[in-house]
């Protein structure tokens, strides 16, 4: 009897270590995947605060909650079992819709640099949020939807480079991973988000304390520098995602084509930063993760700009034929 019961205690501890195991493979595939992810979600943090702007201080939270959910449900309903689907079903696809994701990134990255040296009226009138809006529900739900539209295709990268970078496994593994690491960067980005929109309030709150000495004065010099601080934190937040969508998509473009044999830009971009790196080996690593990035980044940069004109032609293309429609039926 003592025999089978030190068995059944014995198996019970294999299948705890395994299950431990399996629980820490996961983690650390979805630390690794996650990491590689990173880049296309600085964008997010920046853009999403504008979508509050012009509402009244109790609905900028709320406002804030309806896109991270909306973006939950876009990662884990529908494209988490697509992801799935196509590794099971149809992986020659994934580096191909890949790459197609890192296009975007280049056009829009590569369209936003342009629009702020070149700005024109149309942009202007894209990006003009309407002021004193306070709590306008329908101006609210426009301002979500188009927010959460906005997502989908940024959440539709970050679970393509996450599926790219999980090795072979069972297709549990791969949606552990997938969940995991989209709801750790929808909380993350949509925390920070939550946290930038109400700076101001908190900064605001701060410099009007009236605490007296000895700690009085440093609180409300801090609520002003949290005040003045923000817009620039803002300006270096859009900065920065412009610049990470622009080197996400490069690098993603080059390593689908490095997959095809077209592995010249890849090659080139790799000596080029173990060439520098050799010059100054106490900073190597940072030296050749620099290079790199700027060759993505002028990669991105090249096939933002060839596109364009293109998005442009068949935008306008498009707008035309369905004035011209609208014409008939009427």
């Amino acid at each position: 009897m003592s025999v089978g019961l030190l068995a059944l205690l014995d198996d019970v501890a294999f299948m705890v270590r395994s299950a431990a195991a399996s629980l820490d493979d996961v983690a650390a595939q979805a630390a690794r995947a996650g990491t590689k992810a990173a880049g296309v979600v600085i964008d997010d943090a920046a853009v999403t605060p504008r979508y509050v702007v012009g509402f009244a201080a109790e609905r900028e939270l709320p406002i804030v909650g309806k896109i991270a959910l909306g973006s939950l449900r876009n990662k884990l309903l529908f494209l988490l079992p697509g992801a799935l689907a196509l590794s099971a079903f149809a992986p020659w696809a994934i580096t191909p819709l890949l790459m197609l994701g890192g296009a975007y990134l280049c056009y829009e990255g590569a369209e936003k640099i342009y629009e702020a040296l070149f700005p024109h009226a149309a942009h202007g009138d894209e990006e003009a949020q309407p002021a004193g809006a306070g709590h306008d529900p329908a101006l609210e739900e426009r301002r979500v939807a188009g927010a959460i539209k906005t997502d989908f295709i940024l959440s539709a990268e970050i679970m393509a480079i996450t599926l790219a970078a999980l090795p072979e496994g069972s297709v549990w593994m791969k949606a552990a991973v997938l969940g995991i690491v989209g709801v750790g960067i929808t909380v993350g980005v949509y925390g920070v988000v939550a946290l930038i929109v109400k700076a101001d309030d908190a900064g605001l709150a701060l410099a009007r304390s009236r605490a007296g000495a000895p700690f009085g004065n440093l609180i409300r010099a801090t609520g002003r520098f949290v005040v003045r601080g923000m817009p620039v934190l803002l300006k270096v937040l859009a900065v920065v995602g412009t610049a990470a969508m622009v080197w996400v998509g490069g690098g993603i473009l080059m390593h689908g084509l490095e997959g095809y044999g077209l592995s010249a830009p890849a090659h080139a971009a790799h000596a080029a930063a173990e060439s520098l790196g050799a010059l100054l080996p106490s900073a190597r690593g940072a030296i050749e993760w620099l290079v790199t990035a700027a060759a993505s980044g002028l990669v991105g940069l090249l096939v933002g700009g060839v596109l364009i004109p293109v998005v442009s032609g068949v935008s306008g293309l498009l707008r035309r034929r369905g004035a011209s429609a609208g014409k008939h039926h009427a």
